[in-house]
């Protein structure tokens, strides 16, 4: 399940001018399977994030060989697994809204690349998965969470392929700081699938938040 950094394009809608992050987005429906819905905008509301939310983002569409592929067919019934188990039992019967990321950050000795450049944040969504696809030339990027009051409650480093976070997108804020070249010299690369899950009766007209 590559993430191929020239196949993604550029995000042109991030509001501060940055041109460091390169993605392409997918929506999806899991119940008992998981289906592709037809391409639409990424939506997210203001008060999940007032850097870039209000405007529909029409992005690049992941591929559908990406969302085919047998590994990421299995990571995404181990999530709605572990996510029913997770929720409560009254939310079972509905259907799960799946948003797919595909990021790649990008960084020099001249401009950083931020993963999350909206600062500490919920997404907006039920739960959240973050799963690192590869990493060439980066300083050790931190991950920090915090409870909704913006009390510290843990931090760590994702740093080999296919180390994967879940969120609890209900309960805690995360952010990630800024990636760095580690030779001054070449460009930074991080490559990271980010998945979002919220419950359709949840998400009527509301679009979740992946920075």
């Amino acid at each position: 399940m590559p993430v191929a950094g020239a196949d993604l394009g550029i995000n042109l809608y991030m509001a501060g001018g940055g041109r460091y992050r390169r993605r392409r987005f997918g929506v999806l429906a899991a119940g008992d399977v998981v289906t592709r819905k037809a391409h639409q905008p990424h939506v997210q509301s203001r008060d999940y994030n007032q850097l870039n939310g209000g405007i529909e983002r029409w992005l690049m569409p992941v591929d559908d060989a990406v969302t085919a592929n047998v590994v990421a067919q299995g990571l995404l019934r181990c999530c709605t697994a572990v996510f029913d188990r997770a929720s409560p039992a009254d939310a079972a019967a509905s259907f799960w809204h799946i948003e797919m990321h595909q990021f790649r950050i990008e960084a020099t000795s001249k401009e950083l690349g931020a993963r999350t450049p909206e600062g500490a944040h919920r997404d907006g969504v039920d739960w959240v998965c973050v799963m690192l696809i590869d990493r060439t030339n980066v300083t050790s990027r931190i991950m920090q969470i915090f409870d909704p009051e913006g009390r510290p409650l843990g931090e760590f480093t994702v740093t080999d392929p296919l180390d994967t976070v879940f969120l609890n997108d209900r309960r805690v804020f995360y952010s990630v700081a800024p990636i760095a070249p580690l030779d001054q010299a070449g460009k930074a690369c991080r490559d990271v699938l980010v998945l979002t899950h919220c419950r359709e009766r949840d998400c009527v007209g509301e679009g979740p938040q992946s920075g």
